[in-house]
């Protein structure tokens, strides 16, 4: 039976004050279950980025409620929320954000060495395996394709085992045929390893993929 990853209830998200304040996010609700895959539709400025940021912790929301785990972010301190994040969530941007001075190899294994894990090396090297790039260990952002530098990203998100995976726009900066290649990856290894993921993308073909979809409208997923 499936578990309960992500519980959102009644969510709201504003910027600005008085006249000049613009709801971004208006009573949204959301449940989201381990191994299951969830794409939110919707055109550019509705709110989709910006739910990606609240659940992650990385922006506040106004009123609603949060659960990732049966764990609140307004319930922790910042320290403490920022150590659940690395252990429980994986984000997958847009941009790759390797670090050009290391390898493929050693970006992967950059969050495991951070985290001080004794068996580093052996879960990066694990984790290029898993995403088909065996050969590409040693090579540099620059030696790589825009393709392969995504494989990157997403062995680093999944070498450190999150229980939710969080995708902004994941293909948006790969051709067609490579971006379909990425997020059957992203949807097949979350399938497999029974995490929760939840993908915003402008793209049909990508959403097709996935189990459940939301289109976003004024701040609302229908």
């Amino acid at each position: 039976m499936s578990s309960s990853v992500l519980k959102i209830k009644n969510l709201s998200k504003s910027f600005g004050t008085g006249a000049e304040k613009l709801h971004i996010l208006t009573g949204v609700d959301l449940e989201l279950n381990a191994g299951e895959v969830l794409a939110i539709q919707g055109p550019s400025g509705c709110g989709k980025s910006t739910l990606i940021s609240v659940i992650a912790g990385l922006d506040v929301f106004d009123t609603g409620e949060v659960e990732i785990l049966d764990t609140s972010p307004k319930k922790l301190s910042s320290a403490e929320w920022n150590s659940f994040r690395a252990k429980n969530i994986g984000i997958i941007f847009q941009q790759f954000h390797l670090l050009e001075h290391l390898t493929a190899l050693e970006n992967i294994r950059l969050p495991l060495d951070l985290a001080a894990h004794p068996q580093a090396d052996k879960l990066a090297v694990e984790a290029l395996e898993r995403v088909g790039l065996k050969d590409r260990r040693d090579h540099f952002q620059r030696e790589l394709s825009r393709g392969e530098s995504q494989r990157v990203a997403i062995a680093r998100v999944l070498v450190m085992k999150p229980k939710l995976i969080l995708a902004d726009e994941p293909t948006a900066s790969l051709d067609m045929k490579t971006g379909k290649e990425i997020s059957q990856m992203i949807f097949g290894l979350a399938r497999e390893e029974n995490i929760a993921a939840l993908v915003v993308t402008h793209d049909p073909s990508i959403a097709d993929l996935c189990d459940r979809t939301f289109n976003m409208r004024n701040g609302k997923l229908i």
